[in-house]
């Protein structure tokens, strides 16, 4: 299935890679590489991410790239990625 980063979560891959590349922009770059790659196994198999609890929806999962929550919506012959978000953070009410 395609899989397609919206706007949103591609801006939230280069704070990502940014905030990290201040201190090592080789790591930066193998961060955000590992969580891109996971489009392999969305694309795959789209039910294999969690539902995600704050929204109880069955059409919104994750995926978890430590420390990351990479958060996408299954829909008719497509998935979105919706949000890269650290594990730490609340997510916001709308994604």
């Amino acid at each position: 299935m395609k899989v397609r980063w919206t706007k949103n979560a591609i801006e939230h891959l280069a704070s990502i890679y940014e905030y990290i590349a201040a201190n090592s922009p080789a790591y930066a770059k193998r961060t955000v590489d590992k969580i891109t790659n996971r489009s392999t196994q969305i694309g795959r198999m789209p039910y294999s991410g969690r539902k995600v609890p704050e929204y109880e929806a069955d059409d919104i999962r994750e995926l978890i790239e430590y420390p990351y929550r990479v958060i996408y919506r299954i829909k008719t012959g497509q998935i979105d990625v919706l949000a890269v978000i650290h594990g730490a953070r609340q997510l916001p009410d709308d994604i």
